[in-house]
């Protein structure tokens, strides 16, 4: 009975890797844009925290350089919060059945 069981469990677990492969090739197919200045400045990154755009509207690049930098900062990290939040809502269904502590992050 316990190689059985051993058996199943280890079939799960494959199933579950290979389903969380193709969860991630499925993310880094997905953009997501942050915003900062009222969109003034717009960061487009994949859900894999790969950076693909950055735009500046060219009102700012007259404007102050430090001002400037806080918004694409913040604008990065906008962009990054909701790859983070994609990403845990796509990966979500696959670790549902586990018991992780909170705040675990998968993939590791």
């Amino acid at each position: 009975m316990m190689k059985n069981q051993l058996a199943g469990l280890m079939k799960q677990a494959q199933a579950m890797q290979d389903n969380m492969k193709k969860a991630q090739d499925q993310l880094a197919l997905i953009d997501v844009e942050g915003q900062s200045g009222a969109g003034l400045v717009k960061v487009v990154m994949s859900c894999k925290n790969d950076v693909k755009r950055v735009s500046i509207d060219p009102s700012l690049l007259a404007d102050d350089k430090d001002m400037l930098e806080d918004l694409v900062a913040a604008a990065f990290n906008d962009a990054v919060r909701k790859a983070e939040a994609t990403s845990a809502e796509k990966l979500g269904g696959l670790t549902s059945g586990m018991n992780l502590p909170a705040g675990f992050k998968m993939p590791f």
